[in-house]
């Protein structure tokens, strides 16, 4: 049933990073984050990029000063299939925090790993119960799914789940932005990703490091999926690497009180 899941997940994602920069909106108000890369520059983002920040939606950190190399390491999970793990022994073994964007299934399948983030120093974010496609629900499906996952994570942990959200596939409305917003949430999108979901599609070590590095920028907001396979062998070359290129690692409480 997982790897069904997870195809459907995969070739969903394609869709969204292949269509995405050719269309931004649907008919019923459905819109799609995507932006175009410049390579170690600040992407460009799409026309409601200003809009979405007046909802308490964040993508980038554009008040670091000239001196400071900041960027923010973002992981969006719903499975554990080995790889979560190494990708948190990497983080650990650097002293690195980040954020992790969580469905339901891993909470509930692997609790203590989830506890192992919080204890470890990240956030722990919602990322919608189930990966539903919020961007046309009502604002009362939209409370409810979110605070489903709310839920299951206090009674499995005993702790509270951070007040960041991120849209399922980047898709999302300007009302299902202001939704999430009237519940006391912050959305975070990214100005990285690349296509590391799919794990019969992995691309070589070799290859993604040199994507990641590439299109590394300061004040970014870096999305990965860390059930990759290459992203658990790559990670600790990663964080070496952007250490000697002199940067350091904010949290989402230090990207949304600056900007």
């Amino acid at each position: 049933m997982k790897n069904i899941f997870c195809r459907i997940l995969s070739l969903t994602l394609l869709f969204v990073f292949i269509f995405g920069y050719t269309a931004s909106a649907s008919s019923d108000g459905e819109l799609h984050w995507y932006l175009k890369r410049r390579r170690g520059e600040e992407p460009v983002f799409p026309p409601e990029a200003d809009q979405i920040s007046t909802f308490d939606a964040f993508f980038i950190d554009k008040n670091l000063s000239d001196d400071k190399k900041v960027i923010y390491l973002t992981f969006d999970a719903g499975y554990e299939n080995g790889n979560v793990e190494k990708i948190l022994d990497a983080l650990k073994a650097e002293n690195v925090p980040a954020a992790f964007f969580l469905l339901d299934n891993i909470i509930l399948k692997n609790t203590d790993l989830v506890l192992r983030m919080v204890d470890e120093g990240h956030l722990v974010c919602n990322h919608t119960k189930n990966h539903k496609n919020l961007s046309s629900s009502s604002p009362e499906e939209i409370e409810r799914n979110l605070k489903a996952l709310e839920m299951v994570y206090n009674e499995k942990t005993g702790r509270e789940m951070s007040k960041y959200f991120r849209f399922p596939e980047g898709s999302y409305s300007i009302e299902a932005l202001k939704t999430i917003k009237e519940l006391g949430y912050k959305t975070v999108f990214w100005s990285f990703a690349y296509d590391d979901w799919d794990n019969t599609r992995q691309m070589s070590k070799e290859k993604a490091i040199k994507k990641v590095l590439e299109n590394t920028h300061n004040g970014a907001v870096m999305l990965f999926h860390p059930t990759s396979s290459t992203n658990a062998e790559i990670f600790p070359a990663l964080i070496k690497e952007w250490k000697n290129m002199g940067y350091a690692f904010g949290t989402l409480d230090d990207l949304t009180c600056r900007n």
